[in-house]
């Protein structure tokens, strides 16, 4: 039995923290697209390329590298 007690590796955690920050970058995208009128609907804002198509892949692309930091084997 080896010395190590932490479960993942140093990789692990790395895919682990990038995928959480990836994650959070596209949740941020995500945000606004309102507007200060009630009465006024921006439609070019509110759909916008990075907040229809980008910050979803982002986080997606998110939680697919924690999957993996997490099912990843540690090097022996």
């Amino acid at each position: 039995m080896s010395g190590n007690k932490f479960v993942f590796g140093k990789d692990n955690y790395i895919f682990i923290v990038a995928g959480l920050l990836v994650s959070i970058l596209g949740f941020f995208l995500m945000i606004g697209g309102g507007s200060e009128d009630p009465n006024v609907f921006n439609e070019e804002e509110l759909f916008s390329f990075t907040r229809i198509t980008l910050a979803p892949i982002l986080v997606i692309a998110g939680y697919v590298a924690v999957i993996y930091g997490i099912m990843k084997k540690r090097k022996a």
